[in-house]
This record gives C-alpha cells, structure tokens and sequence, in this order.
C-alpha cells in the first residue's frame, strides 16, 4: 500500500499543529505563571456573609509587614468595597484577595492583569499578587449575574507604599486599628 504524497504532507502538518496547541496550552499553565484558584479560601454561610470573619469589615487590612488582605463581597450588582469606593492598595506589597458573594455567581476580573476568578456563593475565592505599578485597576464581572451586570464594575487604586495612609477601608488585623 502506498500512501500519497499529499497526504503524507497533511498528516505532517495536522501532527505539527497538534504538537503547536498542546505546547501553547502547557507554555500558559506553566510558562507565564497561570495558576488556578483553589478551595484555599474556605467556605462560609452565603446568607450571613457579613458575620463571617473578614467580611463583617470588608476592605483591606493589614496582615502583616508589606502584607495585606483585601475582604470583598460580591453582589448584584456591586462590588464592596470596589464600586462606590475604590480598595486602595500600596506597591510592592504582598495582597492577598478574599473574594466572596452573598447572592449569585459573579466574576473578579481585574483589567490589565491576569488577576481572574470566578466568585462563588459560599466559597472564598483567596489568591495573592504584589501591583509593581501604580495606577487605578478596573475591576469588573465577567459572570453574567443579572439584568444590571454590565453595570458592575470597580476599581483597585495602588499608590507607592509611602503615601499609602490606610484610607477609610482599612484597618490592622494584628492590632485592631
């Protein structure tokens, strides 16, 4: 049996092109440092959200030295804080995001980044970063939620470390500031 000359070349290209797509998908998990969000955060009670620790008191709290954690819940069709009120982070520090939702599933995509979770009633989605720049970072849903979810948008404004003073939504966790 002999096999064409033609097919030979398409078997070649088509061989090719799968070796191309899985080396694409390895080179994203792995190359640039994609790393899935994992059960890390725990879970709380999405009807009582506001009781549980962290998220009675959401913005950002100092955990450490160059180190905090930012509590935001998610619902329809806001951010808090992120929508009326920016979270304010400084540069170059350790962030911790404790993200979860009270009502429905919702996105945490913040724009520019590859900061990128679903937000899951009852689960804590927990992921950490250091912002090396400073600037406003949007944040938006990308989880349809609702009628009014193209209106649910926020923003991370980081500023250098030394001008940051805490702002309204920030407290010390260590001290009780």
């Amino acid at each position: 049996m002999e096999i064409h000359r033609f097919e030979k070349r398409w078997f070649v290209v088509s061989l090719v092109l799968i070796i191309a797509f899985i080396a694409t998908i390895v080179y994203g998990a792995a190359g640039v440092g994609v790393q899935m969000i994992d059960d890390d955060g725990g879970q709380i009670d999405p009807s009582n959200v506001r009781n549980a620790q962290g998220f009675s008191d959401p913005g950002v709290h100092q955990a450490g030295d160059g180190e905090y954690d930012v509590y935001v819940i998610a619902y329809q069709f806001a951010f808090e804080p992120g929508s009326n009120d920016p979270i304010r982070v400084p540069a170059d520090t350790r962030i911790t995001f404790h993200v979860t939702s009270s009502d429905t599933i919702h996105g945490f995509s913040v724009v520019g980044t590859n900061l990128n979770t679903m937000v899951i009633p009852g689960q804590v989605a927990k992921f950490t970063t250091v912002f090396n720049e400073t600037g406003t970072y949007g944040v938006v849903c990308h989880e349809y939620c609702g009628d009014g979810h193209h209106t649910m948008a926020g923003t991370i404004e980081v500023v250098p470390e030394d001008e940051f003073d805490g702002g309204s939504n920030t407290t010390d966790m260590e001290g009780g500031n």
